[in-house]
């Protein structure tokens, strides 16, 4: 028998989980492929590690931008590739798949989603809204006549939504995550001291010692090499936390500026609910150092990271699935806004 899937099909990320088994691949989301025969060359880690090294007929793509499909057959590639890769279709059925997306997208986004995962599963194709199926992965019961609110910050978006009762009550979705912070390093670095470093570099130094707010009484450095934007020589330079903090301020602003947007348009009694129950964060991005913290002080209330930000939105997704399976919640009460028969 086939084994039924959910896929965080995200813009940094591929994260799919079996049920009953739970996250069983994490791969980045990029393909290399051969301009000049087209030919997919590596898919995921391998992929990842062409990024910024490859010859000129090689091309490492993101298939995904701002977590919505912007290479339809790249991307379809990339999940045959993941899904033969878990050998979770069945000799005499198919599986059920439950794929999630940013709140915001088109219908035409929406589709294309679903047509890419029908392509590459054979199986019935659920999309689901990815804020809501993170705050299922993070064990928040969403079912309940109470508010809660969860901010997921991505790879390529952050989604911000309350929900009560099985459904998003509010929500936004800025096209700004980890990538846009990134890039700010990048560009800071530049400014700063006329270093030039690609993404890879980047992602690291936001590991290593990033923070959405600097610690005086903890400062972390790290050297940093790249380019000279001057002379175009290989140089070196240290940098420090206080530095990054200052780098992705604007972006983590941002995503605060969005929260609040959010808690002004609910009723009073679900902000009432969210003082006492606190927000959740979840997604990679809620691992940046101190990012509780500030937006906590933003908003003044509780704010808590999720014990797996990372595996959230797959975990929902194959526990949305089972309980589609069991009948154990009625289906309506997953307000599908996307189903492919």
């Amino acid at each position: 028998m086939a084994q039924d899937i959910g896929i965080d099909l995200g813009t940094a990320n591929v994260l799919v989980s079996v049920t009953g088994k739970g996250v069983v691949l994490n791969e980045p989301s990029v393909v290399a492929i051969d301009t000049k025969t087209n030919k997919v060359l590596a898919v995921g880690k391998e992929a990842y590690e062409m990024v910024g090294r490859t010859p000129g007929n090689i091309k490492a793509i993101r298939p995904l931008k701002d977590g919505v499909i912007s290479d339809f057959d790249v991307t379809e590639a990339m999940l045959n590739y993941f899904i033969k890769k878990l050998s979770v279709k069945g000799m005499v059925s198919k599986p059920k798949v439950m794929i999630c997306a940013p709140t915001n997208i088109t219908n035409i986004e929406r589709k294309a989603i679903i047509e890419a995962a029908q392509k590459s599963v054979g199986g019935e194709v659920f999309l689901e809204e990815e804020p809501k199926v993170a705050a299922i992965g993070a064990g928040m019961d969403i079912f309940e006549p109470t508010g809660s609110m969860v901010i997921d910050i991505g790879g390529g978006t952050s989604d911000i939504a309350v929900v009560s009762l099985g459904d998003i009550v509010a929500s936004k979705s800025l096209k700004l995550a980890g990538d846009v912070m990134n890039q700010d390093i990048v560009d800071y670095m530049k400014r700063t001291h006329n270093i030039v470093i690609g993404e890879h570099t980047a992602e690291k130094i936001k590991k290593t010692i990033g923070t959405a707010k600097a610690d005086p009484n903890d400062i972390k450095e790290i050297e940093v090499r790249g380019r000279d934007a001057v002379s175009g020589m290989p140089i070196s330079v240290n940098i420090n936390s206080t530095e990054i903090a200052d780098a992705i301020h604007t972006s983590v602003q941002m995503i605060i500026n969005a929260a609040k947007s959010v808690l002004e348009t609910i009723p009073p009694e679900l902000a009432a609910d969210i003082i006492d129950r606190g927000v959740m964060l979840t997604g990679g991005g809620s691992m940046l150092n101190n990012i509780d913290v500030v937006i906590s002080d933003a908003l003044t209330v509780p704010v808590m990271v999720s014990e797996d930000p990372l595996e959230n939105v797959a975990k929902g997704a194959s526990s949305l699935l089972e309980h589609i399976d069991t009948e154990k919640k009625p289906k309506k009460s997953f307000s599908l806004f996307g189903r492919n028969n």
